[in-house]
């Protein structure tokens, strides 16, 4: 069974957590939300998420992939956090699939896994994108890198993730029966 991490911080986009969480779920992907620190977290919009476990209680070799949702100051805190930086380098190493939404590319940025990648943001980060292979394409996938520009975004970008782990048939009955 495929695995996937999705990491949370406090001030994380609830639409781009939510939805990849959910979506994946239901392709029968094994999902670990893992919190930056022990308990709940609270997201931007004040909805507040209880992790299965902390980032510390779990290892990027136990995943296929790593989902990073934007969302602000959850960006801030997942990009100014080492233990992130280090789980999102060793992925890449290993050449496993490195995913970020919204204002969390530019925690791939930081992380040094983004070079020579196309890419996508929101647009108020784009900025901070400079010198990259800037897209304004609504998800992006270059090779193991994955990235969407937001909430409006969140399900394309999900399907694209179930299409990567288990094929374009899942992907496409999952859109049927959500009417997406």
């Amino acid at each position: 069974m495929k695995s996937v991490a999705v990491l949370l911080a406090p001030g994380f986009e609830e639409i781009e957590a939510i939805t990849v969480i959910d979506v994946l779920r239901r392709a029968d992907i094994r999902v670990t939300v893992a919190g930056l620190h022990e308990g709940e977290i609270t997201g931007s919009h004040e909805i507040t998420v209880c992790p299965d476990k902390t980032l510390d209680e779990i290892q990027p070799g136990g995943f296929d992939m790593v989902v990073l949702p934007g969302g602000l100051p959850g960006t801030d805190h997942l990009r100014e956090d080492p233990r992130v930086r280090a789980f999102v380098q060793e992925m890449a190493r290993s050449g496993k699939h490195t995913c970020a939404i919204c204002a969390a590319p530019t925690v791939l940025k930081a992380a040094g896994v983004i070079e020579g990648k196309a890419v996508t943001s929101h647009p108020i980060v784009q900025e901070d994108m400079k010198g990259l292979d800037y897209r304004e394409d609504r998800v992006v996938v270059d090779g193991s890198v994955v990235t969407s520009r937001g909430a409006g975004t969140a399900m394309e970008f999900a399907l694209e993730l179930v299409r990567i782990l288990a094929g374009p048939e899942k992907a496409d009955l999952l859109a049927g029966l959500m009417i997406v």
